[in-house]
């Protein structure tokens, strides 16, 4: 296949300029990426979780639907929002570390030996972050194309999985997480959830978020 025709295999767009030479955007891929716990456990360094993580799911965002009844309609508007929990996989090692940071994170919840809770979210609650990278490793350092900052996170469920004499697979331990606010960070910093963008009424900008 002449290399010039590489350009030509992508989606045609009309009245753009420089359309039939832009070719077929590279893709994030999924198997590209690293998620880091910040005040997780009790345990200064968290980097043991950060080397055994099996999978992710990135955060998910709801709108609930406020409804209001006019005279012959029906109007939407966007009400409160909610972050759904996100799931977080990862490895056994035969050292403990995994399970020993995960146990600390849950009796910062709630001690179950004394059968007391925490005062405060404060003094559980941690922050992740989950970076979608670009392939570079030893002396090509990687880069983050994309980073998902989540704050004030806690664990809602813990599952330590099951044993199986059939399977040839590690033992996981599968964290369901919740928390308060995310924003979403670019290559060129702010450049989605949690960027400024102004609100308007009329002509008159009223506010920019962020």
């Amino acid at each position: 296949m002449p290399v010039g025709s590489l350009s030509k295999i992508t989606v045609p767009l009309n009245n753009q300029s420089n359309a039939n030479g832009q070719g077929l955007l590279m893709p994030k891929l999924q198997y590209r990426f690293r998620v880091g716990l910040v005040n997780f456990g009790v345990s200064n360094d968290t980097t043991e979780l950060t080397k055994q993580v099996q999978d992710v799911t990135r955060p998910n965002l709801t709108f609930e639907n406020m409804e209001l009844h006019t005279y012959n309609s029906k109007v939407h508007l966007a009400g409160k929002h909610t972050w759904q929990p996100l799931t977080l996989t990862l490895r056994d090692d035969q050292s403990g570390n995994v399970t020993r940071l995960v146990g600390q994170q849950v009796q910062k919840q709630f001690d179950f030996l004394e059968q007391s809770s925490a005062r405060s979210g404060q003094d559980y609650k941690f922050r992740m972050n989950i970076e979608m990278l670009d392939g570079g490793n030893g002396r090509d350092a990687a880069s983050t194309l994309e980073e998902w900052d989540l704050m004030g996170a806690f664990i809602t469920n813990v599952n330590y999985n099951t044993l199986n004499y059939a399977e040839s697979a590690p033992v996981t331990v599968t964290m369901e997480i919740q928390y308060d606010n995310a924003r979403q960070i670019g290559v060129d910093g702010f450049s989605g959830v949690g960027q400024g963008v102004p609100r308007t009424i009329g002509s008159n900008v009223t506010g920019v978020g962020g």
